[in-house]
């Protein structure tokens, strides 16, 4: 009987206290007006920066959390301070982001959504962000082990952060109807922001970012905070002014003895279809360079992402030699020479340090050479742009 007693006082303690911590989040939320979720496959760190930007250069107390290659708070002044995890990401930590917001006096919270599985992207939206504004940036086929197997089924696991009776902004095309279903489904309002939109962006808006930002992304974030109240110019300015992710694309100039390494970071692009565009994109910028290197930074626990990237790219224009680095690189190695990549052109990688596969990449260079980064930012990717970015820094000191 003690035993059965002691069982219930305990429940109703647990009872009381999810109880408790359920209204005290709702207070904190309820305290902060304006919460702009912000989902999709790619783009998300940069079109939460985008927005916090502009809506703190219109006057709005504006806190953001992105968390993409490095989880960061940025505070109402844009100063940034990382985001402390004891453990493994959880989504449960965007209760206390949403608390610090709420402390911080913030008129506006603009969140990257953490989670990954359709169930946790729900459970962000309807516990605890409860967005005003929500964001799909695109639909593309990665993490296909959790959300696919299929395109579409990463579009219907995106939209379950379409917000209840809110407003919902995309960019995706292809995948339309499905988020037009959603929204449906959800009593939410679609805006979305199609090509023309992105092409008659306002002059000048592309010239004043210090990295590559893709337009798509500015013109989504300029839709966003146009109907907040913020003006397009002034938007722009704070967009302007604004720190990129640590994994935005950046380009690196840097020379070792006689010999020029052109560096591309786009390792943040994880999906083929993405990595495939900027891959593109720098070939088409040096087109006469005497060598061409990919580097594939890929990890163990995202053994399906390393599979699809290395049978993709078979289908690539090819290049002249493949370092992969990371972990698991095998998975990456496999899937592209059964797809009929040349394995003579592979380098492992996988035990260097950062300055051992610099020196790996200038002795592939001859005179000059575009290398660029791609597969996953994590890790060895982020050490090797940050050594990239000190090389080049010295040779402008």
């Amino acid at each position: 009987m003690v035993g059965g007693e002691l069982l219930l006082g305990l429940t109703a303690g647990v009872v009381f206290a999810g109880a408790y911590e359920r209204l005290r989040h709702q207070r904190c939320l309820d305290q902060i007006p304006i919460r702009v979720h912000v989902n999709g496959t790619r783009g998300k760190s940069s079109v939460t920066r985008l927005i916090a930007a502009a809506l703190r250069e219109g006057g709005i107390r504006t806190c953001a959390k992105t968390t993409g290659t490095l989880a960061r708070m940025i505070m109402p002044d844009g100063h940034e301070v990382p985001v402390f995890r004891p453990s493994r990401p959880n989504v449960i930590e965007q209760i206390r982001i949403v608390r610090a917001a709420a402390v911080l006096g913030a008129e506006a919270l603009v969140i990257e959504c953490m989670a990954v599985t359709p169930e946790l992207q729900w459970v962000s939206e309807s516990r605890l962000v409860k967005a005003t504004h929500g964001i799909i940036t695109n639909a593309r086929a990665d993490h296909l082990d959790q959300m696919g197997p299929t395109e579409h089924d990463v579009a219907l696991a995106l939209c379950a952060t379409v917000p209840l009776r809110g407003r919902l902004y995309t960019a995706e095309r292809r995948h339309l109807e499905t988020i037009r279903m959603a929204t449906l489904d959800r009593s939410a309002t679609l805006i979305t922001v199609d090509e023309a939109e992105v092409t008659q962006l306002p002059r000048g808006a592309m010239d004043g970012f210090r990295h590559t930002e893709h337009a798509e992304n500015v013109a989504l974030a300029l839709r966003v905070v146009r109907d907040l109240g913020i003006a397009p110019e002034v938007a722009l300015r704070g967009m302007h002014l604004a720190a990129p992710d640590p994994g935005a694309m950046t380009r690196h100039e840097v020379e070792f003895f006689g010999r020029k390494i052109h560096f591309f970071n786009g390792f943040a692009a994880n999906d083929p279809e993405s990595t495939e565009r900027i891959w593109r994109m720098a070939l088409d910028a040096f087109p006469e360079v005497g060598r061409r290197i990919a580097i594939f930074n890929c990890r163990a626990d995202r053994a399906h992402r390393s599979a699809t990237l290395g049978d993709a790219y078979a289908r690539w224009p090819q290049a002249d030699a493949v370092v992969l680095m990371g972990t698991g690189t095998y998975h990456f190695a496999q899937a592209a020479i059964r797809a009929g990549v040349d394995p003579t052109r592979f380098e492992f990688a996988d035990e260097r340090a950062t300055a051992e596969v610099f020196e790996l990449l200038v002795a592939r260079t001859g005179r000059d050479a575009l290398v660029m980064g791609m597969g996953n930012i994590g890790g060895p990717g982020y050490e090797l742009v940050s050594f990239m970015r000190n090389r080049e820094r010295l040779l402008e000191a």
